[in-house]
C-alpha cells in the first residue's frame, strides 16, 4: 500500500511540474500583429535583417517583449515608440525624417541631381568643342 501511494505521489509531482512547462496557446490576433510589426523592426544583432527573420537570442527576447506589451494592450505606435526610446531610431527600418536623418533620406537624390548636372555640363562642353572644330577651316 505504501508503494502504491509513493508511485501516485511521484506521478502527481511529475505531471504537476509539466503543466508549468506548457505554454499558453498563442492568441492569433497578437501573433498576427507581432508578425507584421516585427517585419518593420530591425534586429539589433544582425542589423540587415528584420526582427521577424532573425534567429538571434536578442531578437527572440525583443519579440517576447513586444508580445508582452501587446498583451498589456499597447498599440503598435506605442510599442515602436517604446523601442525607439530604448534603442534609438536604428531599430526601425524606416527612420523618421528629421535633422539627423536628412542626409540619409535626401542624400541619394542630391547625388543623382549632381550627377545629372555634371552630365549636362560635360555634354554641352563636348558639343561646343565639336561645333567649334567643325567651323574652323583647315
Amino acid at each position: 500500500m505504501m508503494m502504491i501511494r509513493n508511485c501516485i505521489l511521484t506521478l502527481l509531482l511529475v505531471f504537476s511540474t509539466l503543466s508549468f512547462a506548457a505554454d499558453n496557446p498563442a492568441d492569433p490576433t497578437i501573433e498576427a500583429r507581432l508578425k507584421i510589426l516585427s517585419t518593420e523592426l530591425r534586429c539589433l544583432v544582425c542589423q540587415n535583417s528584420t526582427l521577424a527573420d532573425s534567429d538571434a537570442s536578442l531578437a527572440q527576447d525583443l519579440r517576447n517583449e513586444i508580445r508582452k506589451l501587446m498583451k498589456e494592450g499597447k498599440t503598435d505606435k506605442e510599442i515602436v515608440a517604446y523601442l525607439v526610446a530604448r534603442y534609438g531610431d536604428f531599430v526601425t527600418f524606416r527612420p523618421p525624417v528629421n535633422a539627423s536623418t536628412a542626409l540619409l533620406w535626401f542624400g541619394p537624390f542630391i547625388m543623382l541631381l549632381i550627377g545629372a548636372i555634371t552630365l549636362v555640363v560635360v555634354l554641352k562642353k563636348r558639343s561646343a568643342a565639336f561645333a567649334a572644330e567643325e567651323k574652323s577651316p583647315e
